[in-house]
């Protein structure tokens, strides 16, 4: 039985992958923060399984990063945890360097000093933000990078960190460049599960408006549970080499919010340009989706459109598996449940509130 190693393993991509990997026989062992706060709602169903563990540990803890992979000492590790948003590392742009950038060194030395070295194989979650202010259309794994903030500039490092050992130290590490991948288990910050989360809202009267940034920006938006499977196969693959894993379909963010709105039974119409652009609910005439500064970022990735040919070649892996409209309808449908749930939990609370006032119930 394989064993693997990922961090990360709270997260969307964490999630999905030790599901596929506990279906195809491995033990699987996940890192995750000591915390106060329950945040294991992703990976719950997958406790108390006899080949699925969890060990607390932190990407800034280089003693405790050696501490579990020498227990375990692990066939595969899949590096995934980061401080993955892109306007929060303007704010936090040290701790963003120290988890992205640093942390991939920690796990690299780990693997070295417990004498994994030419029997482990390591992926690191690479960015499509490192091409940030994009040199070429579609991207590839010859494109120049520019990365445009600090999340990107610290995820290059951990890039060229990977690069380096595989080439000093004969290791088998190995990059994904993720482009955008969404699905229902990503964070609701992220702009993607923000609108559909608000256009199931909007469409059962619990929120009034939705307030994006720039609509033009254009995305190469996959499904996350199909890209773990391009990450596995990347470390099954004969020699170390760095992918893109990208669906080669581009699409706005301005087409995103259309289809979200369209799957709950509303369509938009746009007015306006720039900050002034406007989405409108076509049979009522109300304004339904407007631009914020707020959500300007101080520099801007607008135009990110992987090419996926490297690994459809090599790797056989079908980026097409799930369509953009089968993505964004699954996640709309997902959040159509939740908000459904949390209207009649809130009536429930109400009730019961109404009913221990009256003596109803005690």
């Amino acid at each position: 039985m394989k064993k693997a190693i990922i961090t990360g393993v709270t997260g969307q991509d964490g999630s999905y992958l030790s599901e596929f990997l506990l279906d195809k026989g491995y033990e699987v062992h996940g890192i995750i923060r000591r915390s106060s706060v329950d945040y294991r709602e992703r990976i719950a169903h997958l406790e108390g399984q006899p080949h699925f563990h969890l060990h607390y540990g932190d990407m800034s803890d280089s003693m405790a990063l050696v501490k579990v992979i020498g227990a375990v000492r692990p066939d595969e590790i899949y590096n995934l945890a980061a401080q993955s948003h892109v306007q929060v590392s303007f704010d936090s742009p040290e701790y963003t360097c120290d988890v992205d950038a640093t942390g991939v060194l920690r796990i690299l030395e780990a693997v070295r000093q417990c004498g994994l070295t030419h029997s482990c194989r390591i992926y690191q979650a690479s960015t499509s933000e490192l091409y940030g202010k994009v040199e070429e259309v579609p991207q590839s794994e010859t494109t120049p990078f520019h990365p445009y903030s600090p999340y990107a500039v610290a995820k290059l490092y951990g890039y060229w960190i990977v690069r380096e050992y595989r080439e000093a130290y004969n290791m088998f590490c190995c990059s994904g460049i993720l482009f955008n991948h969404e699905s229902e288990r990503r964070g609701e910050t992220f702009v993607t599960r923000k609108i559909t989360l608000a256009a199931a809202r909007i469409a059962q009267g619990k929120q009034d408006k939705l307030y994006l940034g720039n609509l033009s920006s254009l995305r190469d938006w996959g499904y996350a549970k199909d890209y773990v499977e391009c990450m596995w196969l990347i470390l099954q693959n004969k020699t170390p080499e760095d992918f893109v894993i990208a669906t080669g379909v581009q699409h706005s963010v301005r087409e995103f919010c259309q289809l979200a709105f369209h799957y709950v039974g509303i369509d938009l119409r746009w007015e306006g340009e720039g900050k002034d652009e406007k989405g409108i609910d076509t049979a009522t005439g109300k304004v339904l989706v407007e631009v914020s500064e707020d959500f300007y970022r101080p520099t801007d990735v607008v135009n990110l459109w992987g090419d996926p040919s490297k690994a459809k070649r090599e790797l056989g892996w079908n980026p097409s598996k799930t369509s953009f409209d089968e993505l964004v309808k699954r996640m709309v449908e997902s959040d159509m449940r939740k908000v459904r749930e949390e209207v009649i939990l809130s009536h429930s609370r109400v009730n019961l509130a109404e009913y221990l006032e009256k003596g109803i119930v005690k």
